[in-house]
C-alpha cells in the first residue's frame, strides 16, 4: 500500500491533488458542501493512482481472438 501511494508520481497525479485541495478550500470558504464530494473523488484518484494514465484512456487492443 505504501509503495502504491509514494511511487509513480507524474504531472497528472499532481494536478489532481492540486484540484482536490482547491475544491476542499472552496467548499469551506464558500460553504458549498457539495464540492467536498468532487474533492473526495479526485483525492481518491490521487491516493490509488486511478484514472487515465500517461497513455490515455484507451482500451488495450488484444490481437488474439477466441474461436
Amino acid at each position: 500500500m505504501k509503495e502504491m501511494i509514494f511511487s509513480n508520481w507524474h504531472i497528472i497525479r499532481l494536478v489532481r491533488l492540486a484540484f482536490a485541495l482547491f475544491l476542499f478550500v472552496q467548499a469551506f470558504t464558500n460553504q458549498e458542501w457539495f464540492f467536498i464530494a468532487f474533492g473526495l473523488f479526485f483525492l481518491f484518484q490521487v491516493i490509488f493512482n486511478l484514472g487515465c494514465g500517461p497513455n490515455g484512456c484507451s482500451v488495450p487492443n488484444n490481437k488474439y481472438s477466441k474461436r
